[in-house]
């Protein structure tokens, strides 16, 4: 199973949030590198997340038609919450 660390951007949804993932890529032809950011569904049974969390989140069964990740633990919590 893949583990990844990432940043919540939206916990609008009931049981749901939004994980940014960003990497660098680097460019084929320039070997210049640049940010690639993609974004999650992950669960989160507690609604215990808030918007700029700092989380991992680890890949698992499939939950629903989009969400196929569940947030494992808190890396740093967000400082304005």
């Amino acid at each position: 199973m893949r583990k990844l660390q990432g940043i919540i951007v939206s916990d609008k949804m009931n049981k749901t949030r939004m994980v940014a993932i960003t990497r660098l890529k680097k460019h084929p032809r320039y070997k210049k590198y640049y940010k690639v950011e993609k974004k999650f569904k992950a669960h989160d049974e507690k609604n215990e997340y808030k918007t700029g969390d700092e989380v991992f989140i680890l890949e698992t069964r499939p939950l629903s038609k989009d969400k196929k990740w569940i947030i494992e633990g808190l890396v740093n919590k967000n400082k304005s919450n």
